[in-house]
């Protein structure tokens, strides 16, 4: 029970070991640690010299003979004290840490993260995990034919991921087509309409952050999910020009 809990302060499996053997007695040499825990001799010391950085363990010397005794549980408390010291401080140190991280990825060029997915389900269930982000910060991109959407997919399923983002407060930024008119502009989405006959859209895209979600629009439904910084920063640019071309001839 108690090396479960000092392995989930921070302790490893044999330093909990060590430790609580020595809470047995007044203090061991290495010899007699090695025999309680039988853990080998050469292992003890890097365990040892962990344990004292720790401020768990201490050295004492009897008739030119090296022991080792435990200090106090409470030091326990000390010692978790300065595990939360060390994090808010590496915590603080990781907000100038991860932008450099993210310029080095930057420089060595970007891996996109690609999944293939099929089936009505599958497509319904990455389209709500896109939209998961803990702490909501961008515009979601769309374009999608409404025809197509309204085909394939019934009002309840196309409205479960769509209540999932305006739940998460995510306003849409769209390009659609549309043969029985216009869906304007509301609080949870600007929309610029385009001619479908002049320029057809046959997926459903969905960008958010460094995600796209592609969607074949026909009986047999599958995607393509991509995680890819420049691929999500390119399309959104491009549907930000449409409604810049659009709203200019407006």
């Amino acid at each position: 029970m108690f090396d479960k809990y000092l392995k989930e302060i921070g302790l490893s499996e044999k330093e909990a070991e060590v430790y609580l053997a020595l809470l047995q007695g007044d203090s061991f040499s290495i010899l007699e640690i090695a025999k309680k825990t039988k853990i080998n001799r050469t292992t003890i010391y890097p365990v040892i010299k962990s344990l004292s950085e720790k401020g768990l363990v201490s050295e004492t010397t009897t008739n030119t003979k090296v022991h080792y005794q435990a200090e106090s549980p409470d030091r326990l408390e000390t010692y978790i004290e300065r595990q939360k010291i060390l994090l808010e401080e590496n915590s603080k140190k990781m907000k100038d840490i991860i932008p450099q991280l993210k310029s080095t990825r930057r420089e060595m060029g970007e891996r996109p993260v690609v999944k293939y997915f099929e089936g009505k389900e599958g497509v319904i269930s990455i389209n709500e995990d896109i939209f998961k982000d803990p702490e909501p910060q961008e515009k979601a991109y769309m374009i999608y034919s409404k025809d197509l959407v309204d085909d394939v997919l019934k009002n309840e399923e196309t409205a479960k991921f769509k209540h999932k983002r305006i739940d998460r407060k995510i306003k849409g930024f769209s390009v659609y087509t549309y043969s029985k008119g216009e869906i304007p502009s509301d609080e949870t989405s600007t929309r610029v309409k385009i001619d479908g006959s002049k320029y057809p859209i046959n997926c459903d895209i969905s960008v958010y952050k460094d995600k796209t979600i592609i969607t074949t629009l026909n009986k047999k439904l599958a995607g393509i999910y991509i995680q890819s910084t420049d691929l999500a920063e390119t399309l959104k640019s491009l549907i930000r020009v449409i409604h810049d071309l659009t709203n200019n001839k407006q």
